[in-house]
């Protein structure tokens, strides 16, 4: 394989699949503002023009590499409590998976500095939960629930993967399930009338 000038390889099909996979772990591990295309362009060992080439300025390429937001499994109707467990279990699923743990620890790093990432976090609580919501468990004040529910996820991932906080960041799924689960179910009960 011949070499660039600077001793990188050219542009190559893979290049593009390269870059989007050292992006993708350089967002999730330091946000949006802590990396820069120059680390990116050495991490998939390729020059920083190739990455304006296939992509344009860091804007396009952490859109690119966040790529489009995970859906929520809907959990079918049921008690709040079975709902909040399902709800629970579908974002751990997608969180923790290969191809969407580096996405969504991207979004969530980078939400305080920029705007598209808190724009998608907001996104998430506002369309997805609030559907979920809205079909299984129907009732007053659903974005205020949604927001709630929201709240407690975002804190939970914050907790188990942006800023590891012992013994949650180790404990298994189904303590983890077993614990917060209760509190979800609390946020998606309709409170009796007063």
């Amino acid at each position: 394989m011949s070499r660039g000038s600077k001793g990188r390889r050219p542009g190559t099909g893979s290049a593009r699949a390269e870059i989007l996979d050292a992006a993708r772990t350089a967002f999730a591990e330091h946000g949006y503002e802590g990396t820069t295309l120059r680390a990116i362009a050495c991490a998939a060992g390729v020059d920083a023009s190739l990455i304006h080439h296939f992509f344009g300025p860091k804007e396009e390429v952490f859109l690119a590499a966040i790529g489009p937001a995970p859906r929520l499994a809907p959990p079918p109707p049921g008690a709040p409590g079975e709902a909040a467990e399902r709800i629970l279990r579908s974002c751990l699923d997608q969180w923790e998976s290969p191809e969407h743990r580096a996405p969504v620890l991207a979004v969530v790093r980078s939400t305080v500095s920029h705007a598209q990432a808190a724009a998608r976090l907001r996104h998430f609580v506002a369309t997805e939960l609030h559907d979920t919501l809205a079909r299984t468990c129907p009732g007053p004040d659903p974005a205020v629930r949604a927001t709630l529910v929201g709240s407690q996820l975002i804190g939970l991932m914050m907790a188990r993967h942006v800023v590891p906080m012992e013994p949650l960041a180790s404990a298994d799924r189904d303590t983890v399930v077993r614990l917060l689960a209760p509190a979800l179910g609390r946020c998606l009960n309709t409170p009796p009338d007063r």
